[in-house]
């Protein structure tokens, strides 16, 4: 065998001997060829154990190449790997179209820029996607109050809440209060408290027996699902600046912004300092103890300008979501007819478009049976009642054996079935409060767009003007929240789109109405009336009407009455994954 080595020829000799029988003695030792692959010299040391057959010499020469290009391939992987992020395998940085500066670079500024994100849905939220309706009245005026003229208007995309707030989510809230807020710590903090709790005597009636609701209603778990009652326009306003601040609270624990065993130990019987708060953390006031990924190099998408870890996050990065707040009249209008039943072929996806058509005019939030209170599918659903609510003197729930809706008073919050946008009991069990401040004429008076009265305009109360530090040139209030102050007529009189930081009864109230409104003399109409709508358990059929509109003070509240929350949609109007306006492919120019 030419140019192999003579050691190696008696080893192949030994093996034909023993008809290809490995042999101990022989093969435990090491052995060098040499062979020229082209213009390249491989030395290849290779270890033959014992009781292995001798591969032929082609074989062998196949698996070196192999190796060769297992080398290379290696080789150029390591390659790859020393040049991410530089040169010509660099991650081309986002331009500016107006500076053409680079986005995100330290070196050239470190204008930090979040890449474009989708507004996540919050905790019990749905989306309801907007549109134009008829808002007002829908059928007889029997009340003869002409409160609801029928006018039409459009309603931007928005979130709302599935269901009503139930009790054990009330509940929830009370004892967050009362462990930060913990009276034994200070006995200020009763106060508190006391401001948050509902009132639970607007079940008592003079000639009814209710003291078990008055006892047992908010407390006990039989009723944890059940809407809560006896909370005013201000506790339901409060309870939705609260959940605002425990989500955005939440989602930075959850993703390591937040220190969260060393934040939630600090909480504990603080008071006011230990109420995080979304304005006062965006402000820099008090932040909270940075989490495992604000310090970290490696895992922290938050940069400096100088491309260092940033600890806190602001509203531009896209993580923290809007707040929650109480529905506005229109929303709330809009969202319990679920008018998107009426659209025979609506859109469902990106690119695929939908018409633009309603075929009825609902009168309750119901489409199966436009204008019945009973449904009409085949089936054990078929003449059962839509909605929790008095049919008649004397009959809120029917006879033994047969009840209709099988209420006496309220039911769970997932009773009956919900509407096109999968929000229950927009009809019937409670009525809700919205945000609006009540006047007769609204409807003719607002803007046909994100109808809305009770603007009352308000911005930070600065206490030193020539700080820098939130601490200082800030104030919190005794529930730790930042304090804002009332925009002055002086500050807006120069101005085009308004001239008064208070404009709650403009137009209907106002000097420059002929309307003026002496409550408790002439009229229960104030500046604190606020709107509440859906009909209750204890209300006949004409106030399931979604159109339908009653009116009472911020302060007060009732067996009848809760309320459920809304979010703010940031974005597309139709969702996530969906675009905002019309796109078209672009053509080339003829020549």
């Amino acid at each position: 065998m030419p140019g192999i080595p003579l050691q190696f020829q008696q080893i192949v000799g030994k093996l034909r001997q023993k008809k290809g029988i490995c042999s101990i003695n022989a093969f435990n030792q090491s052995h060098y060829i040499r062979t020229r692959l082209g213009l390249i010299l491989f030395e290849v040391q290779y270890f033959i154990p014992a009781c292995v057959k001798l591969i032929p010499i082609q074989r062998f020469m196949q698996k070196t190449i192999n190796l060769k290009n297992l080398i290379i391939l290696i080789s150029c992987a390591a390659l790859l790997a020393s040049c991410k992020g530089k040169g010509l395998f660099a991650k081309k940085k986002d331009k500016s179209d107006v500076t053409g500066w680079n986005y995100d670079d330290k070196n050239r500024g470190g204008y930090q820029v979040a890449k474009a994100k989708e507004q996540n849905t919050g905790p019990g939220l749905v989306l309801v996607q907007g549109g134009t309706f008829t808002m007002g009245q829908t059928e007889e005026d029997v009340m003869g109050n002409w409160d609801n003229i029928p006018r039409r208007v459009s309603v931007p995309s928005f979130y709302m809440d599935k269901t009503e707030v139930a009790n054990v989510h009330y509940r929830e809230y009370l004892y967050w209060l009362n462990k930060v807020f913990d009276p034994t710590a200070d006995p200020i903090n009763q106060k508190i408290l006391d401001a948050a709790l509902p009132d639970t005597l607007v079940w008592r009636s003079e000639l009814s027996y209710n003291e078990p609701l008055v006892e047992y209603y908010l407390r006990h778990p039989s009723y944890n699902y059940y809407p809560v009652v006896g909370v005013t326009w201000r506790q339901a306003h409060d309870f939705c600046l609260w959940r605002s601040d425990r989500v955005n609270e939440g989602i930075l624990m959850d993703k390591g912004f937040i220190n969260a065993q060393a934040h939630l130990n600090g909480q504990t019987g603080a008071g006011k300092d230990g109420n995080f708060t979304t304005k006062a953390y965006l402000l820099g006031y008090d932040p909270p103890p940075p989490g495992k990924t604000a310090t970290s190099k490696k895992n922290n998408p938050l940069k400096t300008a100088s491309g260092q870890p940033r600890t806190t996050v602001t509203f531009e990065d896209g993580i923290l979501m809007p707040d929650y707040r109480l529905p506005t009249e229109a929303e709330w209008e809009y969202a319990a007819y679920g008018l998107i039943a009426e659209n025979p072929r609506p859109s469902t996806k990106e690119g695929k478009r939908g018409e633009e058509l309603a075929m009825n005019k609902q009168i309750y939030p119901w489409s199966s049976k436009m204008t019945g209170l009973r449904d009409s599918r085949h089936g054990s659903w078929q003449g059962t009642f839509l909605a929790n609510f008095k049919r008649g003197n004397g009959d809120v729930a029917g006879t033994a054996g047969g009840l209709n809706d099988r209420a006496f008073w309220t039911s769970d919050v997932k009773s009956f079935y919900p509407n096109t946008f999968g929000l229950y009991n927009m009809a019937g069990n409670v009525n809700e409060w919205v945000a609006d401040v009540f006047r007769p004429m609204t409807n003719l008076d607002a803007d046909d767009v994100a109808t809305y009265r009770g603007n009352q305009y308000k911005t930070l109360k600065v206490v030193d003007p020539n700080s820098t530090d939130a601490a200082s040139r800030y104030e919190k209030d005794s529930t730790g929240r930042v304090v804002m102050r009332d925009v002055t007529d002086a500050e807006s009189k120069n101005r085009r789109n308004y001239q008064r930081g208070n404009v709650i009864n403009y137009l209907d109230g106002d000097s420059l109405s002929t309307a003026s409104y002496g409550y408790g003399k002439t009229t229960l109409i104030s500046d604190k009336s606020r709107v509440y709508k859906g009909g209750s358990w204890a209300d006949m059929p004409y106030w399931l009407s979604p159109g339908t509109r009653r009116h009472l003070e911020e302060e007060q509240s009732l067996s009848t009455l809760g309320f459920r929350c809304a979010m703010d949609r940031l974005g597309s109007a139709e969702g996530n994954k969906r675009k905002t306006g019309n796109w078209y492919k672009e053509r080339r120019q003829k020549k």
